[in-house]
C-alpha cells in the first residue's frame, strides 16, 4: 500500500494562489456560478484567500459573493485522515450543513477546482437553503477515496479555532 502524502493547509493554499487578481472593472457584476461548500471554504477568509490571493480582498470583491447557510441531503461529512479538511460521500438518510455560495466567476471556479485537486470530483446536488427551505442546484466537491476518511465528523468550530490562521494566510 502506498501512503499518499497530503499537503498541509499552507501548501494547498499557496499552490492555488497566483500573484494577485486585478480588481473588477467598474460596473462589473458578480459571476453566474454557484457552489456548496462544507469544509474549509465555509470560512470567508479561506474562500477569499483561494480565489483572490488574500483573506481580506476588500469590499468591492466581498460584495460580489453571497453565502447562505444550507443543507445537502444524501451525503455525510467525515475528517480526511491526516488532514485539516473534510470529505463528503453519498449516504442515504444523512445530511451535510454548509454554505451555498453565489457570484462565482469562471476564474473563481478554476481556482476552486485547482484548490480541491484530484481528491475530489464535482457533482451537481440539490441544496436546501436553511432559512427559507428554497432548493437550488449547485456543484459540490465529493471526496473520491472513502477508505481515507475517518469515522468521525469534521468539526468546523475546531478548524476555525486551531487551523484557520494557517489556511487563511493570516499566519504567513
Amino acid at each position: 500500500m502506498v501512503d499518499i502524502l497530503k499537503p498541509s493547509g499552507e501548501e494547498r493554499l499557496l499552490a492555488t494562489l497566483t500573484s494577485g487578481t486585478p480588481p473588477p472593472a467598474a460596473g462589473t457584476m458578480s459571476g453566474p456560478y454557484t457552489a456548496f461548500f462544507y469544509g474549509t471554504l465555509m470560512a470567508p477568509e479561506v474562500f477569499f484567500s483561494v480565489v483572490y490571493g488574500r483573506m481580506n480582498p476588500g469590499k468591492v470583491y466581498e460584495d460580489l459573493h453571497t453565502f447562505h447557510p444550507a443543507i445537502v441531503d444524501g451525503y455525510v461529512r467525515f475528517r480526511v485522515k491526516g488532514a485539516d479538511y473534510p470529505g463528503i460521500i453519498a449516504r442515504e438518510g444523512e445530511s451535510v450543513r454548509g454554505v451555498y455560495a453565489t457570484g462565482l466567476t469562471e476564474a473563481n471556479v478554476q481556482k476552486l477546482d485547482h484548490f480541491e485537486g484530484v481528491e475530489y470530483v464535482k457533482e451537481e446536488v440539490n441544496v436546501r437553503l436553511a432559512d427559507t427551505g428554497e432548493e437550488k442546484a449547485a456543484p459540490v466537491y465529493v471526496y473520491q477515496h472513502p477508505a481515507e476518511l475517518e469515522d468521525q465528523e469534521w468539526d468546523f468550530e475546531h478548524f476555525k479555532r486551531e487551523k484557520l490562521a494557517l489556511w487563511s494566510r493570516s499566519s504567513v
